[in-house]
Order: C-alpha cells, then sequence, then structure tokens
C-alpha cells in the first residue's frame, strides 16, 4: 500500500507541474495581441531550415525558385535569405533537444522561416527520444494556426483546414507519465484563447475568401472537457459572423463523408483540434496526388513556418535517389509564403505555374527515381512556366 501511495503522490506531483507550466502558456498567450505588419519591416528574413533526409534538398531548391520571383525585393534589400543548417537529427540528438539553443535563436531572428522535413526519433531509432522538431517550434515560436489547402477542381473540392497547432495531445505529448507497468496516461489540453485564436482566424479567412461555410470538427460528444470547449467556443465565435454557415461534425463521420462525392463537396473551411487535423489533412491530400503534393502553413503572430506535410523519406538518400525527389509540397508551401509576406502576385504566378506543371502541361514528371526528372530539372521547368505565363 505505501509503494502504491508512493507512486501515485510522484504522479500527482508530475501533473501538478505539467498543470502549472500549461497556465503559464495560457498567459503569456493572452498577452500576445498583433500580428507582424510585413509592409512595415525595413526587410523581411526568411529563415531557410533543411532539416533531414531529402529535406535540405526540396528546400534549395524552393529558396531557388523564391529567389527568382524576388529578385527585385532582394536587390533592394526588402527581403533576405538566412540558411539555418542546425536542425538535423544529428544535431539535435547531440544536443539532446528538439531544437538546440542556438538554432532556436537563429529561427528567432527570422520573420519567416521555410522548413524542410525533419525526423523524429520512434522506438527501435538509433536516436534519444527527443521531442519532435515541428512539436517543438511550434510551441516555441507559437505558431498556433496550422493551414492546409487542397484543391482538385475537377472533384469540385475546395478545401482549406484550420488545424489548431500548440494544443490538444501534442501540448504535452512527450510528459505522459507511466503509472506502473500496468497504466500509462497521456493528456489532451484546451485552453480558452487557443481555442478562441483558431476560430477567429478561421472564419476571417472564411469572409476575407468568400468561403461561405465553416465546419467545427471534433469528438466533442466522448471527449466531452477539451473538445467541449473547442466547439463551443468555435460556436460562438461563429455567432458573430452570421453570413457564414456554422455546422459541426464528429471527426470519425468526417473522415468517412470526405471519400462520398455526393457530400464532400459541401465542406468549405475546417477548424478542428490538432490531433484530428493531423490525420484528416493527409487524408485530404490524397484526392489532390498525395502528401508529396501539398504544403502546410503554420501561423503565429510574430512569427511563420512553411513546410512540407510529408516526412524526411530517409531511403531515398540511403538508395542514392535523393536528386530525384519531388519538390512540389515545399513549392505549394512557398505559394503561403508569398502571400503571407504580402507578396500576393509572386504567390498567383507559382501557384498557376504549379498547376500547369504539375496537373495540365506535364512535361516532365516527378518519379522519385531515374524514370522521371530530378528536382532541380522540375525547379526550371517551374520557373520557365512562370516566365512563359507572365510575358
Amino acid at each position: 500500500m505505501t509503494d502504491e501511495k508512493q507512486i501515485l503522490d510522484e504522479a500527482v506531483e508530475k501533473f501538478r507541474s505539467l498543470m502549472e507550466s500549461q497556465l503559464a502558456r495560457a498567459k503569456k498567450i493572452k498577452e500576445d495581441k498583433n500580428f507582424t505588419d510585413y509592409d512595415a519591416l525595413d526587410t523581411i528574413v526568411i529563415g531557410i531550415c533543411g532539416g533531414d533526409g531529402i529535406g535540405p534538398i526540396i528546400t534549395k531548391e524552393s529558396e531557388r525558385v523564391l529567389s527568382f520571383l524576388l529578385k527585385d525585393e532582394v536587390a533592394k534589400g526588402k527581403v533576405k535569405f538566412k540558411e539555418i543548417d542546425g536542425l538535423t537529427i544529428e544535431n539535435r540528438a547531440a544536443c539532446n533537444k528538439a531544437i538546440p539553443d542556438d538554432v532556436l535563436e537563429e529561427l528567432k531572428a527570422c520573420h519567416v522561416i521555410l522548413k524542410g522535413p525533419t525526423t523524429t526519433p520512434r522506438a527501435g531509432d538509433p536516436w534519444p527520444n527527443v521531442e519532435s522538431a515541428n512539436v517543438a517550434m511550434r510551441k516555441e515560436l507559437d505558431l498556433f494556426a496550422n493551414l492546409r489547402p487542397v484543391k482538385v477542381p475537377e472533384e469540385g473540392i475546395d478545401w482549406t483546414f484550420f488545424r489548431e497547432n500548440t494544443e490538444g495531445g501534442y501540448a504535452v505529448g512527450s510528459h505522459g507519465v507511466n503509472i506502473t507497468d500496468d497504466l500509462a496516461v497521456d493528456f489532451t489540453v484546451a485552453t480558452q484563447e487557443g481555442c478562441e485564436r483558431i476560430a477567429r482566424l478561421a472564419y476571417e479567412y472564411a469572409r476575407k475568401n468568400n468561403k461561405g461555410k465553416v465546419s467545427i470538427i471534433t469528438k466533442a460528444n466522448i471527449i466531452k472537457t477539451t473538445d467541449g470547449k473547442f466547439l463551443k467556443t468555435a460556436q460562438a465565435i461563429g455567432a458573430e459572423y452570421p453570413e457564414i454557415v456554422t455546422d459541426d461534425w464528429y471527426i470519425d463521420i468526417t473522415t468517412a463523408k470526405l471519400i462520398d462525392p455526393s457530400r464532400r463537396k459541401d465542406f468549405k473551411v475546417f477548424v478542428l483540434p490538432n490531433l484530428y487535423g493531423d490525420i484528416i489533412t493527409d487524408e485530404a491530400a490524397e484526392f489532390q496526388g498525395g502528401v508529396g503534393t501539398a504544403g502546410s502553413a503554420n501561423i503565429g503572430k510574430k512569427y511563420a513556418m512553411f513546410e512540407a506535410i510529408h516526412g524526411s523519406a530517409p531511403r531515398m538518400i540511403k538508395e542514392g535517389r535523393g536528386q530525384y525527389a519531388d519538390p512540389c509540397s515545399m513549392l505549394r508551401a512557398s505559394v503561403m509564403l508569398l502571400s503571407h509576406i504580402g507578396y500576393q502576385k509572386q504567390a498567383n504566378a507559382l501557384e498557376a505555374a504549379l498547376d500547369k506543371c504539375m496537373f495540365e502541361e506535364k512535361k516532365l514528371t516527378i518519379t522519385g527515381r531515374d524514370t522521371g526528372c530530378t528536382c532541380s530539372e522540375f525547379g526550371d521547368y517551374v520557373m520557365e512556366t512562370i516566365t512563359e505565363m507572365t510575358k
């Protein structure tokens, strides 16, 4: 009995420490009021962070295309690129940190970041069990909104997902408690400010882009406290936008309805907690050609980070196929980056060129092997297409 009491006391103390840290986080995010005004900056610093595996290859190619589109802004000193090399798994493992301290300082010296995929260690890997670099970056830079668009015009699909990025099951995902060998506990977190700001961003986007409908996705019938807070808060925000239709769905039936041709056209904008958003956006990307075709924006009030939604593909590097990596996901992320910092004309040009190169003209095809073109050849194709389309 004494041993059991001691075990429970230790678990309660750990829970107390976690909750204290989350209360401090909740207080801090309420203090951040205003978004960065990029027009007011003398120089916009874009961090280029390659990551692991194929990450440096596809990120470098995207930087090349961005430099092509922003060459006049770079020449004027309005835009500057900053290379950040320290987010490799080898460096993170050596420091035993998700983001080494010096790398974090470099990231914070940027306004926006284009980030390649990073490896997250799992059981059996030869690395220490460091937290996901993505999760850590979202928390450290308070990148609370993960924005993922999916568009397939011929299928009537035009979806935009607003996934809450810093809370839910990921907030303290590496701090669960093994009470005993028979009992393990993890935690789900929702704050009022966290729920409000992601919902507000989704509804503002719907209003500005004439989307007309926002669907709130939860499992509030079962996860009653945190999902319940998310649902009620989003509904309250939705009431401030009477011109926008609000509905709500449970996550399980949503995954089914996305593959229902008669119903999926009804969806426009989704707002949903972290874990559900992670899963369902991968499903949604399959309609567009897979996760290799989809980019992702991670938006905060001070910082923003843009990335592919796929992994680092270490097998491609091991097999010597890295030069054939598909840069389209990073180029799609670059479209969102350009739009976010105020270069909508360049964003539109890149998006139109990608649509033409990937889906319409298809003079070159990426296969991941020598049966297709290389990453740099596809980048050249995109830039040539932009030049032709803007003559």
